[in-house]
């Protein structure tokens, strides 16, 4: 979006025919949405801009449910903002803390800010992109009187006096408003540096991505990696009051609306290895990033099937929102025509397929084992010492 597209659909007359415009039906079909605003008279910017628009607020509904109705964005800014369902978590961090003043560094198109002043958080968003920290002000503009605003500048140029706290979410991309790319740690936008010296000033949330580098996270405070839905999203380095005492690292699983954390005051140790038990347990993404599997095993009674893989094995019928647990059926032979010949005669024709520790392309396995018959499974690949195994098993559903 440039700024051309920008004042088209910054007015009124654009904003309505967006909001009348159904958004579903502008994303299934496109050509035809555009024919009829033009035979309507509308000029070929504003149409633009308008579908454009409906089609985003359609792809949002999966990230801010509702609250997309009324947001405007652009297409990077959608796909690098937080969930709903994780800012309300940061933000009500924020507030159990007692912080009422907060700068968000960094806010994008507002998703965090939007979370914050939710919760009657005045919220000072700072953007250095102008044009999406003019989408953020209208994003934000109907928490005003909480004392929300929106500053177009530099995070490292604001002023931090008067604030209680700060959350910055470092630009980890090119600049754009479509196609980015990633840049290194050291070319991150306020660079980190700064930003961990706010972080000792302040209470501050950072959000950095889940794989970042965990020998340059700064030293004390709390590391949060989140998953949502079986994908690890992010990790967030909590300092001040926004660090819980005591806790150094932490695992928050989301995963259909219900939230579980896993906490510790730092890496724990994991279990030795063991033979396959009756259960293979796959630990969450979030859990495996904070280095607390050790934690998970023990719960479970359950150990690795090998020291460098994350798959856990044991005999207890239990399982944890922690893990994705599985029962075995049976070892299998892992050379693919062996293999492919094994799961024949046992009627698998719907096979998902799962691996650790082994180079192997399932959509290219799954078109060796030329699959038949009624029934399903899970296989399950990994390397264990130095060989492959191939699991058979079951998934157990969710508690």
């Amino acid at each position: 979006m440039d700024s051309a597209e920008l004042d088209a659909l910054l007015t009124p007359a654009a904003l309505r025919l967006l909001d009348e415009l159904d958004a579903g039906a502008a994303e299934a079909d496109v050509a035809g949405t555009v024919s009829r605003l033009r035979r309507a008279g509308h000029a070929p910017e504003l149409v633009s801009a308008v579908v454009g628009q409906a089609r985003l607020r359609r792809r949002a509904e999966a990230k801010f449910g509702e609250f997309s109705r009324r947001m405007l964005f652009t297409r990077a800014g959608l796909e690098q903002a937080t969930r709903m369902s994780v800012s309300a978590h940061h933000a009500g961090r924020f507030r159990a803390a007692g912080l009422s003043r907060v700068a968000d560094l960094g806010c994008g198109i507002g998703g965090d800010a939007l979370a914050l002043s939710s919760l009657g958080i005045a919220v000072t968003a700072v953007e250095a992109d102008e044009v999406t920290a003019a989408l953020a002000a209208y994003n934000l503009a109907p928490f005003r009187d909480v004392g929300t605003r929106v500053v177009h500048g530099r995070a490292e140029e604001q002023d931090l006096a008067g604030l209680d706290g700060l959350w910055l979410d470092p630009a980890r991309r090119t600049a754009g408003h479509a196609e980015t790319r990633r840049v290194r740690s050291e070319d991150y936008s306020p660079p980190l540096d700064w930003a961990y010296e706010a972080a000792g000033r302040l209470p501050t949330g950072i959000k950095l991505g889940p794989a970042h580098d965990r020998d340059a996270l700064p030293a004390g405070g709390e590391a949060q990696w989140i998953s949502v839905d079986g994908s690890t999203l992010e990790l967030v380095c909590w300092s001040g009051a926004l660090a819980r005492p005591g806790v150094g690292r932490a695992a928050l699983v989301i995963r259909g609306g219900a939230a579980h954390e896993l906490t510790a005051p730092a890496d724990t140790p994991d279990e030795p290895a063991r033979g396959l038990g009756d259960f293979v347990h796959e630990p969450d993404g979030a859990v495996i990033r904070a280095r607390l599997v050790g934690d998970v095993a023990r719960a479970l009674g359950a150990g690795p099937v090998d020291e460098r893989i994350a798959y856990l094995t044991g005999d207890a019928e239990v399982t944890s929102p922690f893990v994705q647990s599985f029962r075995v059926r049976e070892e299998l032979p892992a050379d693919p025509k062996a293999l492919s010949r094994a799961l024949r005669e046992r009627g698998i024709g719907r096979l998902e397929i799962k691996k650790r520790g082994v180079d192997v392309d399932p959509a290219a396995l799954r078109q060796k084992l030329k699959l038949r018959g009624p029934e399903e499974g899970t296989l399950i690949l990994a390397r264990v010492g130095d060989a492959r195994v191939a699991i058979l098993a079951d998934r157990v559903p969710r508690a």
